[in-house]
């Protein structure tokens, strides 16, 4: 029989940890008597992280007592508290092992309905002055799990747990977790687990992403880039052959060869990755654009935003014409699909930069075709609407080319049904109204928020997931949920769509993060989560089995290395790996 054993509640705080201020409710304080469980959580309960944490289906958190025996045998500890790895509940009995995502549960005079396993973050590890304890309670499988509140009620440690109905498909949280982050994702075990209606959002989209990627032959996360290897390894030098204002914001900066030779010619969508030395007695870092150009020029053209980061302000304020750069090979797989699909290109800000580069591809291919095309793009006003004129110009060459364009603050001097189309935001209305086609690949590239909503949106009308395709672009430093404002850039969930793939632990920095295939590499995805890193190389190619191709590769030592040595820690591209930890 399971039984309660503590009710634990707690309200976000701010502390200090690794010379951050983190703003957290993992402290849980075993509390008396009875207590209300309401829809989104237990009365006297918050979330430090709402992103994260909370909600309708992540409600009350549950863990097991046999798990707290295990982990005093496990760390040698006997400090342990009710509440100490973050649950509001800390039950007798309900493993994860035989409990199933849509069992449902009377616990006094409240209705749960399991919905998902516990995803761990490093605030666990902070409350247990471990920081690798996010990633041990992922592979030693003892996560924990999530109840929503179908009746709300009171209820009390001694309440007796009474299962009284059983979720469909009979998938256990230890099952749909495995399903999740181990390398075998059998088709048939993926489908049922969608099948359950009970699934948190969260979930459903991480395991549909593995089903899709084995569609396309691959597992998600693992996969390697549809695009083609870099056209050269490591950085090399370009010269700034010339400097040209876009908006009040805007410049563009085009680069060529020491010689004007052609540079070879990138995919439209594309970007380059810069090493940037601001000064001689710091680090150099890495910031990367896309390119927003031609692809047959035989130069590189990318245009940069005016912000408050330390690439953009060195863009701005330091680069001129004649300077030389490094700068990698054009990379990325957010580029046209090969077929013959109408296009929707639907942009803001400066995300217009990839899509433009499309444009210029589309506009070079279709110039003789039908093909219906739509540039669609958000901007605040024309002072800030940069390639206005050069959009135009290369719509008039597609026979089927159309245009849409929302300013949601045009000034005095804007000109409606010239400069701009509608007054607002880009959204789904604005696409139906103008009978922008359904039977469409859409690509979208812009700030988290335009992503998310119309993301959304799109598949709400019934835009397949394969027809949808983007890349979060913005201005914007990334922020991780729950982290209040600091002089420092600290580690962080990348910006945009979470990804679906095996996690990802830097045990230093106490991040857990799953792989997202946006990402060419586990270099990129670790910069993109401001992770600390020092690399043995940074060329891409896999010193373990030679292969040349970015993949998966990790090449990590103390000092930078031309090679690794021994002691030197290497994940090899190839390898078929269902968690990866990094002592970084």
């Amino acid at each position: 029989m399971s039984a309660l054993i503590s009710v634990n509640v707690g309200l976000p705080r701010d502390l200090e940890w690794q010379g951050k201020v983190v703003r957290t409710a993992v402290w849980k304080r075993s509390v008396p008597g009875r207590v209300m469980a309401r829809r989104i959580n237990l009365d006297g309960d918050g979330q430090g992280d709402l992103a994260g944490h909370g909600g309708e289906h992540r409600a009350v958190m549950v863990y097991q007592l046999d798990s707290y025996r295990y982990w005093e045998t496990y760390l040698q500890r006997h400090d342990f508290e009710y509440g100490q790895f973050g649950e509001n509940l800390t039950v007798d009995g309900l493993s994860d092992e035989e409990v199933c995502i849509g069992d449902r549960y009377r616990i006094g005079g409240a209705l749960f309905e399991v919905t998902q396993p516990r995803v761990t973050c490093y605030r666990v590890g902070i409350r247990m002055n471990n920081p690798q304890m996010a990633a041990l309670l992922v592979s030693h499988k003892r996560p924990g799990f999530y109840f929503r509140v179908i009746e709300e009620g009171e209820i009390g440690a001694g309440d007796e747990i009474v299962k009284v109905a059983e979720g469909e498909e009979r998938v256990s949280v230890a099952e749909i977790d495995a399903l999740l982050y181990l390398p075998d994702h059998p088709r048939d075990r993926l489908k049922r687990a969608l099948r359950i209606p009970a699934l948190s959002a969260g979930w459903r989209g991480s395991l549909k992403a593995l089903l899709d990627a084995d569609d396309k032959g691959g597992n998600a996360g693992l996969a390697r880039s549809s695009a083609p290897p870099p056209a050269w390894s490591g950085f090399r030098s370009l010269r700034v052959g010339a400097v040209r204002r876009e908006s009040v914001d805007v410049l563009s900066f085009v680069l060529e060869s020491d010689d004007r030779s052609p540079l070879p010619a990138p995919l439209a969508g594309q970007f380059l990755v810069f090493k940037l030395e601001l000064d001689k007695d710091s680090a150099p870092i890495l910031r990367s654009y896309s390119m927003s150009g031609p692809q047959g020029a035989g130069t590189y053209r990318v245009s940069v935003k005016r912000a408050d980061g330390a690439g953009s302000r060195y863009f701005h304020e330091r680069i001129q014409v004649g300077d030389v750069l490094q700068v990698s090979a054009p990379r990325g797989s957010f580029t046209l699909a090969p077929n013959d699909r109408p296009v929707v290109l639907l942009s803001a800000g400066i995300g217009a930069t990839p899509v433009l580069s499309m444009l210029h591809s589309l506009a070079a291919t279709e110039a003789d075709s039908n093909r219906e095309i739509w540039w669609c793009y958000g901007s605040r006003n024309g002072g800030e609407h940069p390639f206005a004129l050069e959009a135009r110009e290369l719509l008039k060459g597609l026979p089927q080319g159309r245009s849409l364009i929302a300013y949601s603050k045009p000034e005095e001097g804007d000109r409606l049904g010239e400069d701009y189309d509608v007054r607002g935001h880009l959204n789904l209305s604005l696409l139906e109204e103008r009978n922008v086609p359904k039977a469409a690949d859409f690509y979208l590239c812009g700030p988290v928020s335009f992503l998310a909503d119309l993301t959304t949106a799109l598949k709400a009308w019934s835009i397949a997931d394969s027809c949808i395709h983007s890349e979060t672009f913005g201005t914007e430093s990334a922020i991780t949920p729950g982290i209040a404002s600091t002089t420092l850039v600290q580690p962080h969930q990348p910006a945009g769509t979470v990804g679906g793939g095996p996690k990802v632990f830097f045990t230093r920095s106490g991040l857990t993060v799953p792989w997202n295939e946006r990402y060419g590499s586990l270099l990129e995805f670790a910069e993109a989560c401001d992770v600390p890193v020092r690399w043995a190389c940074r060329t891409g190619v896999c010193h373990v089995c030679e292969s040349g191709l970015i993949g998966g590769t990790i090449n990590y030592a103390p000092e930078p290395l031309d090679r690794p040595s021994e002691g030197d820690v290497l994940i090899c591209c190839s390898t078929p790996l269902s968690e990866i930890e990094l002592d970084l």
